[in-house]
């Protein structure tokens, strides 16, 4: 018997809201401090729903969106905060 593997996607887990919103603060605690963790999670988020609809909420491309959110790029600051607000998330800082 052969045993096969498939790729396992966050983005195919994210069925609500409350889904991406726990996910996403996981991936912030997880992240080692660069970032990346925080924008691949971004980038799954964002492929739930409409990507096209997201990039003009966050006043960008659909295309731009995706690069944005690729492994090599590094988003700016002010770029995530649109993003997770077009997502229509708060970015919150607590102790």
């Amino acid at each position: 018997m052969s045993e096969t593997a498939s790729t396992w996607d966050a983005a195919d887990h994210l069925h609500t809201q409350e889904d991406a919103r726990l996910y996403l603060e996981a991936c912030a605690e997880e992240d080692p401090g660069d970032g990346s963790l925080l924008r691949a999670a971004l980038h799954d988020i964002a492929r739930t729903g409409n990507m096209s609809q997201v990039a003009r909420e966050a006043g960008m491309s659909r295309k731009g969106l995706y690069k944005t959110l690729s492994a090599n790029c590094n988003p700016t600051l002010a770029t995530v905060m649109r993003i997770t607000r077009a997502l229509g998330m708060k970015v919150r800082i607590t102790t």
